[in-house]
């Protein structure tokens, strides 16, 4: 099929691609050509992601966030990602398997990649999240959650730690597959408060 520099995605990547997502090999080809069109290096910078997660959130500020998320997907550490951390990002944040999804969060709130969380750590990610709701959305949060140290603290606090203690990737895990209330809390979802509201 050709390499980057042709335009066409390699046999091998959109293999490996096709493997590991629900994408087909139309879309990935597709995307594949936006993506080239966007990057011609063949790799987006932090700040090309950053002004995509931008148009996103146009009422807010997703800087901080958009710099987690990217961190987290850089999976060599070279500052760029290639059409395929790329597109395995787009898989692990829409349609990835609620494990896979849990170990991508748990690398997204492991901000030091020391394989542990502090909880500096989940206030660090909390505070980028809360920058991303509008003050609208805020006001629309249950009292003990309506800022970042109170929802940092009832993540914690749901996980049975010391303010010293660090967080597994396993405890992490476990802890949020059997209790549904720190899913909810360690993700960014204003549009699922709002039907919360609607639908009470």
């Amino acid at each position: 099929m050709g390499n980057s520099k042709s335009g066409a995605l390699s046999k091998e990547i959109l293999e490996e691609l096709q493997l590991n997502t629900k994408f087909s090999e139309e879309e990935l080809c597709s995307w594949y050509q936006s993506f080239l069109k966007d990057c011609p290096s063949g790799r987006i910078t932090q700040q090309q992601f950053q002004s995509i997660y931008a148009k996103f959130f146009p009422d807010t500020d997703p800087k901080a966030y958009a710099q987690h998320v990217f961190r987290s997907f850089d999976s060599n550490l070279d500052g760029t990602l290639d059409f395929k951390e790329y597109v395995i990002a787009l898989h692990m944040t829409s349609a990835g398997k609620t494990n896979q999804k849990l170990e991508w969060a748990f690398s997204l709130y492991d901000v030091d990649g020391n394989g542990t969380i502090s909880k500096n750590e989940v206030l660090e990610i909390v505070m980028a999240i809360f920058k991303m709701i509008t003050p609208a959305d805020v006001k629309l949060l249950p009292e003990d959650e309506n800022t970042p140290e109170k929802r940092a603290e009832k993540i914690w606090k749901y996980f049975g730690k010391n303010d010293d203690d660090k967080l597994t990737e396993k405890e992490f895990i476990e802890g949020t597959l059997a209790n549904k209330e720190i899913l909810r809390l360690i993700q960014f979802e204003p549009q699922k408060v709002k039907e919360k509201i609607k639908n009470a």
